[in-house]
């Protein structure tokens, strides 16, 4: 298989799982992403990120004209999620990417119970 199509089909997954739960597709881009590119992990991780803001616009296009969820108890998550992105942006070259595995890891495990068990 070509790195074109294991990109082609990393973004698929991707893209299936954000618009399928309404995010998270970026659980199933990085470990693609770094098991399959020749991108050192802390490339991986901003690829991702990359990758992820596009998937999430379509899929808010998409929730905005099918579900229209309330846009003033949106706007305090949109903040937070704002700020939080600006701190970790800033940051993220200062945290050792054993660090952001761990956390990403433990992330995926805590999503992965929290889901199971909802």
């Amino acid at each position: 298989m070509t790195d074109k199509m294991k990109n082609g089909i990393a973004g698929a997954a991707g893209g299936l799982v954000n618009g399928a739960f309404g995010g998270g597709g970026g659980m199933v881009l990085l470990p693609l992403l770094t098991k399959w590119s020749s991108l050192k992990p802390r490339s991986a991780f901003a690829t991702c990120v990359a990758i992820i803001l596009p998937m999430c616009c379509v899929s808010t296009a998409v929730y905005l004209f099918q579900v229209r969820p309330d846009l003033w108890q949106v706007l305090p998550y949109l903040a937070g999620g704002v700020a939080g992105g600006i701190v970790s942006g800033l940051t993220f070259e200062k945290v050792p990417v054993r660090v952001l595995k761990l956390l990403f890891g433990g992330f995926l495990l805590y999503a992965g119970v929290r889901y199971l068990l909802w």
